[in-house]
């Protein structure tokens, strides 16, 4: 470090960018009166080894800062500092006193400022007390960004695998979570190679998708909260709390070395493509962990605070459309750069094969905080050329009030869709008058997404998600049971459209466990056999259970962790949906890019829908109620823009009692096969490719309460 010398620099690309002979270093700040570059010898250090503050004459090109760090080497640590006007009112925020990390920083070192909490005033010791300009400097406990060079890793050839939305199977699961619980016996548990020693057991259930919560570096220790069961300190666990959007999160990397976290998560993304699965990355573009006025001032908010926020027309205070206490400035052009720099960063750099967009109507939100028709952020994403094949998934409503749930502007997006949940949730606990809303969702929402071109695989069809009970739970809890959150139950949303079957949460009682086993398979196979992209909740498959927290995002624990024995004892549930993933798959019937619309394309030809009562006839939807069925033609190659497939019978039984149903012939020299009855007990359930059977009364089918049955029709030969 005492042979760095430094030269002007460039001023693109922005961040730490290593060269033949150094480190060029490039920040963005508008309104700052000078920058200060400190570079670290150890990640503990409290103070820098070499500091240099920027020649605005020789280091500044327009609004970029820039330096060449010649003789300084990957690996080395580093922050900002800079100086301006701290005049709030006016929302500049600049105090030299503060430590700042790189917005484009690609790695971070595992220190926490909030782990030193002050017990008495509950505030970490980089925090600025109320609106105060602080005097105080230390970089002790504060993370230092590591310097990358992105040529190091050898990629062998891998990129993006980017499987069409239609022939995807989504599972959201918890980098930590998936492999943390020592029930997984894993040599990495917990971290970016224990998902690599995951992939078997991924593999085997016959997903295609990986969602990952945030990974973006994030501090888990911010919550000053303790849970009242236990008095341990509680956990920011999910993350969405990000620091830097570039920077993989250090510790979920084994290996403690700065900058480790960038090549154990390239290790993991080049495994998973290997074996045929891609990555989507959960991202947290509508607020930053700085929080509001009286939050930490770590990054954007001591570059330019009025350009990366929105502001109230008190500039004092932050507009909060994210409920986290800030709202990012996503429409502003600069901000908007940033966006793209980042997204094209872990597409070209990280490999990843798409992006999950939390609370995703705040980029569609301007500068005052409306809602814009036309959001030049959402356009951009959707229309650039480099991420032009790769999965943009939006959560198409904010904490401000805007739901855009089948209006997400922007063209080719793909969207969370939460009526499927409901309507499916609602229609399997027997809710009256939800039959039209469930076949509509069976038939991919085009209520939803027909309006604007869209098509049914633009839907993320789901029943649970991180954000809510999980599957076992929703069949076996009536309520929220959040208290070890510490906020005495408040949290989390008493909207969960769940029934427990006759008891509060765990039992032994074999009838209550059986139907309770029934429903989780009747709403995977509705889940399974829509039209739409399904996405999977990481366990639902042995019925992980939170112990009916429904907002375990401060359990950092094995409330949230995946039990895998589990899967043992619940090994018929992991058999059904593992086969069901397969039978989807395998029939493009289901997978099929159009709406099911019920019209005949050919005179010749049947609709590619047709309803049924349980008497076999043309049902009166006014009237129907708690059952319907439906016959799928899957032998129209032009519908399917695929391969011809066999044609189905699916009914769908929510009652309380058994139905007789009377099945229509099937097509000229096939006869009906059941495959699937979720009333029956592993392994008649559901039934593998070849052995499917006959049905004694082939026009009639017993369809017990509250079960699903699918027929596929098939020529026999005696």
């Amino acid at each position: 470090m005492e042979n760095v010398t430094f030269l002007p620099g460039k001023p693109l690309p922005l961040g730490a960018t290593v060269t033949s002979d150094g480190v060029n270093f490039s920040v963005f700040s508008r309104h700052a009166s000078s920058v200060i570059l400190e570079i670290f010898r150890s990640a503990s250090d409290a103070e820098p080894a070499v500091s240099y503050t920027l020649n605005r004459n020789h280091n500044r090109t327009g609004d970029v800062w820039h330096v060449l760090a010649r003789g300084l080497r990957p690996g080395a640590l580093y922050l900002y500092r800079v100086d301006g006007p701290f005049r709030p009112q006016e929302g500049l925020r600049f105090n030299v006193h503060k430590y700042l990390v790189d917005p484009y920083a690609k790695a971070l070192t595992g220190e926490s400022i909030f782990k030193g909490l002050d017990k008495a005033s509950k505030r970490p010791p980089h925090m600025d007390a109320d609106l105060a300009y602080s005097s105080t400097c230390s970089a002790e406990g504060f993370p230092k960004c590591v310097t990358v060079d992105d040529d190091a890793f050898d990629w062998e050839g891998d990129r993006p695998l980017n499987y069409p939305l239609r022939h995807s199977i989504i599972y959201e699961a918890h980098v930590k979570g998936l492999t943390r619980h020592e029930s997984s016996s894993l040599g990495h548990s917990g971290t970016y190679l224990g998902v690599i020693e995951a992939i078997p057991y991924l593999k085997e259930l016959g997903i295609t998708s990986l969602e990952l919560l945030p990974i973006q570096e994030f501090d888990e220790h911010e919550i000053p909260r303790v849970n009242p069961r236990t008095g341990e300190r509680l956990s920011n666990y999910w993350g969405y709390s990000t620091i830097s959007f570039f920077a993989p999160k250090a510790g979920y990397a084994s290996d403690g070395t700065p900058g480790a976290a960038v090549r154990e998560f390239k290790e993991m993304v080049k495994a998973l493509h290997r074996s045929g699965i891609e990555v989507i990355l959960d991202i947290v573009f509508n607020h930053t962990a700085e929080g509001n006025e009286r939050g930490p001032t770590m990054c954007f908010r001591g570059f330019d605070n009025p350009i990366y926020y929105m502001l109230e027309d008190n500039k004092r205070y932050y507009r909060n459309y994210s409920g986290c206490g800030n709202t990012v400035n996503c429409n502003h052009p600069v901000v908007r750069t940033f966006i793209l720099d980042c997204l094209r960063y872990w597409v070209t750099e990280m490999h990843v094969d798409g992006f999950r967009f939390d609370l995703g109507s705040i980029l569609g939100r301007d500068q005052k905080g409306r809602i814009l028709e036309n959001p030049p952020m959402l356009e951009r994403i959707a229309e650039d050329p480099v991420l032009s094949h790769t999965k943009i998934i939006a959560e198409a409503w904010d904490a401000g009030g805007a739901y855009q749930v089948g209006w997400f502007p922007g063209g080719r997006w793909a969207e969370w869709n939460d009526r499927f949940r409901d309507d499916v949730r609602s229609f399997w606990r027997g809710d009256s008058g939800t039959v039209h809303n469930f076949a509509t969702r069976l038939t991919g929402s085009s209520d939803l997404y027909l309006r604007d071109g869209r098509k049914p695989f633009h839907s993320i069809n789901y029943i649970t998600s991180h954000d809510g009970f999980t599957l076992n739970d929703l069949v076996s809890y009536n309520g929220k049971h959040n208290d070890e959150n510490g906020e005495e139950n408040r949290d989390g949303s008493d909207h969960n459209v769940s029934y427990n079957w006759g008891f509060e949460g765990p039992t032994e009682n074999p009838a209550i466990e059986a139907v309770r086993n029934r429903q989780i398979k009747n709403m995977m196979a509705s889940l399974l056999l829509s039209l739409g992209t399904p996405m999977v909740l990481m366990g639902d498959e042995i019925r992980r259970t939170q112990e009916g927290n429904n907002n375990a995002y401060c359990q950092d624990n094995p409330l949230s962790w995946m039990d895998w024995s589990a899967r043992e004892r619940h090994a018929d549930v992991f058999r059904f949906i593992r086969l069901c993933i397969r039978f989807r798959l395998s029939h493009p019937a289901f997978l099929r890019p159009e709406f099911l619309t019920g019209a005949e394309r050919t005179s010749h030809s049947a609709p590619d829908i047709t309803w049924f009562s349980s008497e076999g006839k043309s049902p009166d939807w006014s009237k129907l109620d708690r059952f319907v069925a439906c016959r799928l033609i899957g032998t129209q190659a032009e519908i399917l823009a695929d391969r011809d497939d066999n044609d189905f019978y699916l009914l769908f039984n929510a009652s309380n009692r058994d139905v007789t149903a009377t099945i229509p012939l099937p097509p000229g020299g096939k006869e009906w096969l059941r495959v699937i009855d979720t009333s029956r007990d592993s392994p008649e359930d559901i039934l593998e490719p070849g052995r499917e059977e006959r049905f004694p009364g082939k026009d009639k089918y017993v369809v017990l309460a509250q079960s699903v049955v699918v027929l596929i029709s098939k020529i026999l030969y005696s």
